[in-house]
Order: C-alpha cells, then structure tokens, then sequence
C-alpha cells in the first residue's frame, strides 16, 4: 500500500488544482523556499484527520482556505484528496485503490468522502486503522521537528516511536474501548436507578391490581345473580299465567255444559 497520488485545490498556497503522482519507495520534492513544499506535507496531515490548526500550522481551521493573493482574490473552501493503492488489501476491502477527499468551507462546515461517498471522520480512522495510516497513527515530520524529538523528553520521544511503530492505534482503540465502558458503566448505574424505582412501584401496582382482578370477579357474579333472579321471576311468571290460563278453561267448560 502506498499514496498514489495527491490533489490540493484551494488549500494554503495552492489556489488552482494541483496533482503530484507519486510511486512506491523514496519521492522527493525540491523548490525554492516558500514555493510551498510544507504545504504538501500539511495536506496530506489533513485529508488524513488533523483537527487542530497547529498540526497544519495555523492559528485557526479555516486559515488552510487560501486567502488570495496579488489580483487573486480568496476562495471560498479548500479541497484536498489523495489516492492510495490498495492493490495488496493493506486496508481490508475489495477496492484496489482508495481516494479519501476532505472538504472545508468558510461558514465551518466540514465533509470527507470516500472513493466518492459521503462519509465521517470516524469511519475513515476505522477502516485505515488496521493499516497503521490516519491521524495519530502515522508520522509526519516537518520542517524544524527533527530537533524537536532529538532534543525531547524521554516520554516524548517515547511517544513518537511508538507512533512510528504503529502502537498508536492499539492505544486510541484501547480508549476509545474505556470511553464505551465509561459510558455502559453509567448506562448501568440508570438501568439499576430505574429498576428500583419500578420495584418501588410495583407493591402498590400489584394492589391495585388484585382490586381490579377482586372488582371484575364481583362483577361477573352480580351479573350471573341479576341473571339468575330475572329467570326465577320469569319461570314465576310462566307459572302464574299457566295457572290462570288453566283456570279459564276450566270456566268456560263449565259456562258451556247443559
């Protein structure tokens, strides 16, 4: 896996596309001072994730947007996008090239893309982590920090070699693992608050529900009593008007005898 190709549009100095293809092993680039060779290494630390304005030497995000110069006037966003080939599957996809492209305009707002599709930050670091290639995972040397890392302390060169080795990114997984423990921990801590607030209202549910349960039993039996006393009356009433029939036709047997 190496970087194919880099392409700057509006960033820093370079205010009209500009495409370097590169090749595997050592490339170089060579010119004058100022003709914006730090700038190359600057896009490259930011396509790939850089978040704060130092990284890229700047005082705040939106100065890598370039700000014009003689009778050119600024522009409104900078776009930069490289391409890495991924012919031996060091990122593990079935793409053999990958162009990852980041966009920054004026009002803030902020868009990656990969091979084209809108993606996050996060799911860029997620899938070139494994290759060892994404903000703080890879190493970017610029002008003047050679002394720097000479000149550092223990810890602080520690942490550059072990950037270099590629530890890195075991240790931002290693957080990012502890920042999702963090936060289940407090999920767990609500889960157990809600809990007992539900065991402190369930007594006083399950009363109300044997009443209701004790209320509907009631119910069905007044029911079934009105249905009982309404067919005992209606049988009496048969009863009567059997009885009162009978006894007319007695009468009128007897009414019609000679």
């Amino acid at each position: 896996m190496f970087l194919r190709s880099l392409t700057i549009k509006g960033f820093k100095s370079f205010a009209d596309p500009v495409t370097i293809d590169l090749s595997p092993g050592v490339s170089v680039i060579v010119g004058p001072n100022g003709s914006g060779k730090s700038n190359i290494a600057d896009a490259i630390a930011w396509v790939l994730g850089a978040q704060g304005p130092k990284t890229v030497r700047s005082s705040k995000m939106d100065d890598v947007i370039f700000a014009g110069a003689g009778n050119r006037g600024p522009l409104g966003r900078a776009e930069v996008s490289i391409v890495i080939d991924n012919s031996d599957h060091g990122v593990e996809l079935d793409l053999s090239e990958l162009t990852i492209s980041r966009t920054l305009f004026r009002s803030g707002e902020s868009e990656y893309s990969l091979n084209g599709n809108p993606c996050r930050l996060i799911d860029l670091q997620d899938l070139l982590s494994d290759a060892g290639v994404g903000r703080q995972q890879h190493v970017i040397i610029s002008q003047g920090q050679l002394d720097l890392i000479l000149n550092a302390k223990s810890e602080e060169r520690r942490e550059a070699v072990e950037e270099a080795a590629g530890i890195a990114k075991f240790k931002k997984r290693r957080e990012r693992t502890e920042r999702r423990l963090a936060a289940m921990e407090g999920d767990l801590l609500r889960a157990g608050d809600l809990v007992r607030e539900v065991k402190r209202q369930i007594r006083p549910l399950t009363q109300q529900a044997a009443k209701a349960k004790r209320q509907l039993e009631l119910r069905d039996r007044t029911t079934l009593l009105k249905r009982y006393i309404a067919g005992s009356e209606l049988r009496a009433l048969e009863s009567v008007a059997e009885a009162i029939g009978k006894e007319r036709v007695d009468d009128e047997r007897s009414n019609s005898t000679p």
